[in-house]
């Protein structure tokens, strides 16, 4: 055969092959896409996440919806270490049943907390939704330091099992009191520890890609922080900054659609 024949051949031969659907055992399905759910502070599963969840579900992915330790309930019953791994064990049944693809989505405390666990475990994409409670801020500290500087010296002194007393803080409650140990809340609550979202955003691998959920109605300190927030994650070209026409408590359910379209993209890549 003629060489200009075999180089045309070889030319329509591929563009019909990446016409073509994959093989079924090859594609990336609804069913394929796992993710993990983390509710903001002093809230539950049952909050202003369930409709996320909820939704993500109807839309075929496979979802863990799960209490965390900053829950109204729990009142951070462990440390962060402990935390991570019940979202190691919540992406494990998801694989267990099937997701080949692994996200973790948090609202608000859950956002920020998601970020520090997205630097050191693998996943394939990270959602965070109207993230806020950095414990890094001066203006938190203004309001926990006196209880953190307690915590510090009681693990310093080897009294980190001791439980007690410390303050909690959020914007629109101000400060409120937590029971639970020196050593874990020390661990939630350290300025420049886990929960600090400047030090977890600057962390991420590169190779991440992040959705940033920012409603158009979050509260007036997150709305002025957001473009720095954005800009802190990695430039990864599946980076994307969602504003849906929201507020802080809404934002969850208002971005069900926007995280089925991302997370399938990201998938499919």
């Amino acid at each position: 055969m003629h060489t200009l024949c075999r180089v045309f051949l070889a030319s329509v031969c591929t563009a019909l092959a990446a016409a073509l659907p994959l093989p079924a055992s090859a594609q990336t399905t609804a069913a394929n896409i796992g993710i993990v759910v983390m509710h903001g502070k002093g809230g539950s599963p049952t909050g202003l996440v369930n409709t996320l969840a909820e939704g993500l579900k109807s839309k075929g992915l496979q979802v863990a919806n799960i209490e965390m330790p900053w829950s109204g309930k729990r009142q951070y019953d462990v440390g962060v270490a402990a935390a991570e791994k019940e979202v190691d064990a919540a992406l494990a049944a998801l694989r267990s049943a099937g997701a080949t693809r692994l996200f973790v989505a948090g609202h608000s405390q859950g956002a920020v907390f998601a970020l520090h666990y997205a630097t050191a475990h693998p996943l394939n994409g990270l959602i965070i939704i109207a993230p806020g409670g950095n414990v890094g801020t001066a203006f938190y500290q203004q309001h926990v330091g006196t209880a953190v500087d307690r915590a510090r010296e009681l693990v310093k002194s080897g009294k980190g099992d001791e439980r007690g007393e410390f303050d909690e803080f959020e914007g629109g409650k101000g400060t409120t009191t937590v029971r639970t140990t020196a050593a874990s809340y020390f661990s939630w609550f350290d300025p420049v520890g886990a929960m600090n979202q400047e030090r977890s955003s600057r962390a991420l691998p590169p190779t991440l890609p992040v959705l940033h959920v920012a409603p158009t109605s979050d509260y007036p300190a997150l709305l002025r922080a957001k473009q720095e927030m954005y800009n802190a994650l990695p430039d990864h070209p599946q980076k994307r900054l969602y504003e849906p026409g929201a507020n802080h408590r809404t934002a969850p359910a208002a971005s069900v659609d926007e995280i089925v379209r991302w997370t399938t993209e990201v998938a499919t890549r």
